[in-house]
């Protein structure tokens, strides 16, 4: 049986008072031009509809827009002290060895040389090994790749973090 009610996180984020749903969301996202796109189209019926609105404003994101959403990410590895979203969604590093943690130190600060910003990967259900060698194969991208590559794992971020909004009762 499918239920036509709005999931109650959904019909909270829905009435918010603008600069409340702006904070919901620059929590999820660090882009403001993602939020403002966001906060335009509300209500949501849907949690899809939500999704699909986030895709959408992602993929018209300027390359000064990605940089401001990726800004609000720290290193993996290296998870915001006191932000338990950074830290549940890095759990993967959290048991790594010693060892593995220097090597993503060490990667991280190449591939952020590389391209100037922090290696952006969704690290939900990811192992630390997994991030390793996927910083390892992104390093020799050339950067307009990586650009479309940061992009679509910033989606996929906000994805996540737009669900637990909306799940929420």
């Amino acid at each position: 049986m499918t239920s036509t009610s709005t999931p109650p996180g959904l019909a909270r984020f829905n009435t918010l008072e603008e600069h409340a749903a702006r904070t919901a969301l620059h929590e999820a996202c660090a882009s403001t031009a993602w939020a403002k796109r966001l906060l335009a189209a509300r209500p949501y019926a849907t949690p899809e509809e939500l999704y699909a609105a986030s895709d959408a404003a992602m993929a018209e994101l300027t390359v000064t827009d990605l940089e401001e959403a990726m800004a609000g990410h720290p290193p993996i590895g290296r998870p915001k002290a006191g932000d338990p979203t950074s830290a549940r969604e890095q759990r993967g590093m959290s048991g790594a060895s010693d060892a593995l943690k220097a090597e993503m130190l060490e990667l991280n600060l190449a591939y952020q040389e590389r391209f100037g910003h922090v290696f952006l990967i969704c690290a939900t259900g990811r192992t630390g090994e997994q991030m390793r060698d996927a910083v390892r194969e992104r390093i020799g991208n050339p950067p307009e790749r990586e650009r479309e590559i940061v992009r679509t794992e910033l989606g996929k971020i906000n994805r996540i973090r737009l669900a637990r909004l909306v799940e929420e009762d």
